[in-house]
């Protein structure tokens, strides 16, 4: 277990086998901490971003380390992340925990106090959650889930969602993203070319609908009924 201490030098195996320590309390102790103190990543992603950054970190700013210990944690660190989620795809109990499923805090308008306290959050932080989506009355919510990356996901009943084309029986057009010919002054001609146009049209069609040059665009989108649109430099 010399490893563990403080060396003149270490050997492949024992940096191996303070990389797989460091590695598995890293581990434990953030799914210790609970998915909200890494919120938007996953646990094996938040391990491996975190453990990365400081190893190379420390060769680079001390000239009396050398390279070779931190490339041979690197591997294996990185090493470890692809079995750990190679195995969480092929076991399911794995999975589940390293990624706990997501769980209901709100349901039918009823908050769940003890969920809160599994998901480590607060009432105030629901309540935040719940302004950022601009719902301002919990009992609107039929269901509302942690989800494994720290997030939460609502669902209003069904008297307060709003309505749709297909609600209404409205025949609608298919969605069709709008293209970005022109970006910061300079015409994107790979798109521009995929629609059927040149240079000249567009110069034509921006100087006739907006009286400006390519050059003062910042932004110009076209839609599938050619309708151009620009947003100029200010």
């Amino acid at each position: 277990m010399d490893f563990f201490q403080s060396q003149e030098s270490l050997t492949s195996i024992e940096w191996i086998l303070r990389a797989v320590v460091a590695f598995l309390f890293l581990f434990f102790m953030a799914k210790l901490m609970g998915q909200r103190s890494i919120s938007q990543l996953r646990l094996l992603d938040f391990i491996i971003a975190l453990s990365i950054g400081n190893i190379i970190a420390h060769p680079l700013s001390d000239e009396g380390l050398g390279l070779k210990g931190s490339m041979i944690t690197m591997t294996v660190l990185v090493t470890l992340y692809l079995i750990g989620v190679f195995a969480s795809l092929k076991w399911k109990k794995l999975r589940h925990f390293i990624d706990t499923p997501s769980f209901s805090l709100i349901e039918n308008g009823k908050i769940i106090s003890k969920n809160l306290k599994r998901a480590r959050i607060s009432i105030d932080f629901l309540l935040s959650e719940l302004r950022k989506e601009k719902i301002e009355d919990v009992q609107k919510i039929a269901l509302a889930l942690w989800e494994p990356d720290g997030t939460i996901s609502f669902f209003l009943h069904s008297q307060y969602q709003a309505m749709t084309p297909a609600d209404m029986n409205i025949v609608t057009k298919p969605f069709a993203f709008p293209s970005t010919i022109i970006k910061e002054g300079k015409i994107e001609f790979k798109e521009l070319h995929r629609i059927g146009k040149n240079e000249n049209w567009l110069k034509h069609k921006v100087k006739s609908l907006y009286d400006a040059d390519i050059h003062d665009i910042l932004l110009g989108t076209i839609d599938q009924n050619d309708q151009l649109k620009i947003f100029l430099y200010h």
